[in-house]
């Protein structure tokens, strides 16, 4: 019998035996990453998945709202939207790739050094992986702010930063290797 106060799912965090600054227990975690894994999210993401349902705990909390009757059960739907969500990113980023890919890629009328560099930049931006050459073609080649391709590919700023970062390194490495620049 539930005790007056107490709620279904966990009730407060005291009351779960908490110290009051983690809004989800033990057992509702592993129902969140088995929702979040059962959704089709890789291993490497439901740590990721698991905060999310938490930081979306504490903002519903921050903005004055009463905590969810059963804890459990709304955690347990939230995981599975983050899991849809993350379906959908997935296939958007797959969608542009696929564009990016049909895009035709200019060939240089000019002979010389200018085609000899447009060689290996092309050839450098074939051995990048798929997500680096993405950003660096959005940035670089669709003139694209950081903050446009982060909207468009549903990821961070500091992700599309950082891929930026090490494709560009990549491709200076590339071109110091073959003696072009």
């Amino acid at each position: 019998m539930l005790r007056r106060g107490a709620r279904r799912g966990g009730g407060t965090a005291q009351a779960r035996g908490g110290t009051g600054d983690d809004p989800l227990d033990a057992a509702q975690e592993r129902r969140v990453r088995a929702v979040l894994a059962l959704g089709g999210v890789p291993q490497s993401e439901l740590a990721d998945g698991v905060q999310q349902v938490r930081l979306r705990l504490l903002e519903r909390t921050a903005g004055g709202q009463e905590a969810p009757r059963d804890v459990s059960a709304w955690a347990a739907v939230v995981a599975s939207r983050l899991a849809m969500d993350w379906h959908r990113a997935r296939r958007r980023q797959e969608r542009l790739g696929e564009r990016l890919a049909a895009l035709p890629v200019p060939v240089p009328a000019v002979g010389g050094e200018a085609g000899v560099l447009s060689l290996a930049l092309g050839q450098g931006l074939d051995e990048l992986p798929a997500a680096q050459r993405q950003v660096l073609v959005l940035r670089f080649y669709a003139d694209l702010p950081v903050r446009d391709i982060a909207e468009a590919l549903g990821i961070p700023e500091g992700t599309v930063k950082s891929r930026l970062h090490t494709a560009v390194r990549a491709l200076r490495a590339r071109l110091h290797e073959n003696g072009v620049v």
